[in-house]
């Protein structure tokens, strides 16, 4: 089915382009929900700009318009308000008609895919190698994931969404690690299976810490480091087998890391730089011969319209230094060639955080300049702000360290379940620790995803495990406590469901309920647009919160006839509807809590 808004927009739309005429082509309907009830339930605003354009009164025109609107098998009468305002009051009937539409579709709960999805690549989370993950990378893995579940559903086809984990496996810093497992004798797949100093990521991040200290201080070893990274680049078989040591022990890692998130990242998603190592020395040629290279101080520069330094001077995007190495630029250029010329892609979503954004502003200018994406190509950044302790400051640990994501989930899951065995003791261990993993996590993520994502926000682990409030765990128990209804009421939902009953709406509390889930093909069509998670997380709670006020005002099992049916059909409903949103982000539900 096609969302309500749109097939609004469609019928205003098509009666305005009527009443313009052929001398004026028609703006848009701008059709929007309502933010007030009381004047219906969606609102036309693009009269005024019609009215503006051919020269006539807003409010005469609007009535024009509505004279000759066909929505009388959905709406009420349309009213005209203000200067040409077109209010929309949707049928109990025809709500009634469509919810059930939605509820008999197994799959996609009434919701239609998008027409002609395009190619899209979501490149997210990119930790660096030897180093283990810490929460400046929670965001970009959270928000990239939810991003891709959304596409993937709104699409209606997977294989259109193109996971990309852009990793750091390459360069100086890898011929000074190498050298250093080869003069102390490191054999890392050997010492990780007698359990040596070097059978963790933690401990392979402390060799670095060490590699770097011996680079810095002692310059036979320095400079062995140079001709290791030269081995490195060449392939040289008496270097690459540490290095790929290095690169799988750190992806090991990180794929428990994905695993316990729910993030549906693989090592198959993985393109290292490393991946791009080969490419880099085109993107320099082409870029000579597309005559947009300039030398600046020995380095290989591009210079961007509108792109200035704070003194006014053209700002730089550097692509190879004096030297000859290239750069994160000369990276991300292969990486776009890469993903338009062999994937295919029509959209590119870059999720890092937003002090990146000049880098991808330069990066999008130049690949268009060159050539390499046409405006058909759609190249989008998704900033996000920082996690903030309490203090207000980027959190830290108490000894002023990247809080590492390891640690966090485990302490998620650990406050979980303590409030698991305070809520209710008496459940069995097995299924204490399956909701506490399920809330623990879901918890961090939910509290991430809630907050504009340009915005900072502080980490409260007290706020993110209430049971009140915009919430992972009051949502989660939003959904475990519809599940209970029908166990209280011996209810078997298949049995429900092969009866066919048709919905009657009655009850103000049962049309407002009924109205707010056929938005929710709305709202997922605007986040996967728009790319603001939030904006899930905003609607999922305010139906939480509109299904409360149902329950407490329309009795459900102490309903009879066709009035219990309805109900039940609506609590069904709002329970997947839960169910689903909380699963486009990430976010497992379950039973009883």
């Amino acid at each position: 089915m096609k969302p309500i808004i749109d097939i609004l927009e469609q019928r205003v739309s098509d009666v305005m382009a009527v009443v313009a005429g052929e001398s004026a082509d028609a703006p848009a309907a701008i059709i929007k929900s309502s933010a007030n009830p009381q004047f219906g339930d969606y609102q036309a605003n693009g009269v005024m700009a019609l009215a503006k354009k051919i020269k006539q009164n807003p409010r005469e025109l609007a009535q024009q318009i509505v004279a000759k609107l066909d929505v009388g098998d959905m709406c009420e009468p349309p009213e005209v308000a203000g200067p040409g305002f077109i209010n929309f009051r949707l049928k109990p009937g025809w709500l009634a008609q469509r919810l059930t539409e939605a509820i008999c579709d197994p799959r996609r709960l009434g919701i239609d895919s998008c027409e002609n999805p395009p190619t899209t690549v979501v490149d997210f989370s990119g930790p660096n190698i030897a180093k283990q993950m810490h929460v400046g990378h929670l965001r970009s893995t959270i928000i990239g994931d939810t991003i891709a579940r959304v596409l993937e559903f709104w699409y209606g086809n997977p294989d259109k969404v193109i996971r990309q984990n852009h990793v750091g496996d390459w360069g100086t810093q890898f011929g000074m690690l190498v050298q250093y497992l080869i003069q102390h004798r490191i054999n890392l797949a050997i010492s990780s299976m007698q359990g040596s100093e070097a059978d963790s990521l933690a401990n392979l991040e402390d060799l670095y810490r060490k590699s770097k200290e011996s680079f810095d201080n002692d310059p036979q070893f320095a400079a062995s480091s140079r001709d290791c990274v030269v081995k490195l680049h060449n392939k040289d078989s008496s270097v690459m087998p540490f290095w790929q040591s290095i690169v799988k022990t750190s992806l090991d890692e990180c794929q428990k890391i994905y695993d316990s998130l729910g993030v549906n990242l693989t090592e198959h998603d993985v393109r290292g730089e490393s991946f791009y190592n080969d490419k880099l020395p085109s993107v320099i040629s082409e870029l000579s011969a597309a005559k947009l290279l300039q030398e600046s101080d020995g380095a290989q520069c591009v210079f961007l319209d509108g792109f200035k330094t704070k003194e006014g001077e053209p700002l730089p995007m550097i692509v190879q230094k004096s030297d000859g190495a290239y750069l994160y630029a000369t990276t991300d250029l292969a990486a776009i060639q890469y993903r338009v010329g062999q994937l295919r892609a029509d959209r590119i979503i870059y999720v890092t955080d937003s002090r990146q954004k000049l880098h991808f502003e330069m990066l999008f200018a130049c690949v268009r300049q060159a050539g390499w994406a046409g405006e058909s190509v759609r190249l989008e950044h998704v900033p996000f702000g920082s996690v903030l302790g309490d203090d207000g400051k980027p959190f830290k640990t108490r000894s002023g360290e990247n809080v590492k994501l390891k640690s966090l989930l485990d302490e998620a899951e650990l406050r979980a379940r303590q409030v698991v065995e305070e809520k209710n003791p008496d459940l069995p261990p097995d299924l204490k620790q399956r909701i506490a993993h399920a809330v623990g996590v879901g918890a961090v993520k939910y509290a991430d995803l809630s907050n504009n994502l340009v915005t900072d926000y502080i980490f409260n682990w007290d706020k993110m495990l209430a049971m009140e409030g915009n919430t992972a765990p009051y949502m989660q128990y939003a959904y475990a406590r519809v599940q209970s209804i029908f166990r209280k009421g011996q209810v078997d939902v298949a049995d429900l469901l092969a009866q066919n009953h048709s919905l009657e709406l009655a009850a103000p509390e049962e049309i407002g309920l009924a109205k707010l889930l056929l938005r929710y093909g709305e709202v997922v069509e605007t986040v996967a647009r728009d790319l603001r998670p939030h904006l899930l997380t905003t609607y999922l709670f305010d139906l939480a919160q509109t299904f409360s006020g149902f329950y407490t005002n329309c009795p459900v099992l102490k309903a009879e006839g066709t009035s219990r049916n309805t109900r039940l059909l609506l609590c069904y409903q709002t329970g997947r509807t839960i169910q689903h949103g909380l699963g486009l982000l990430g976010i497992e539900t379950i039973e009883q809590m």
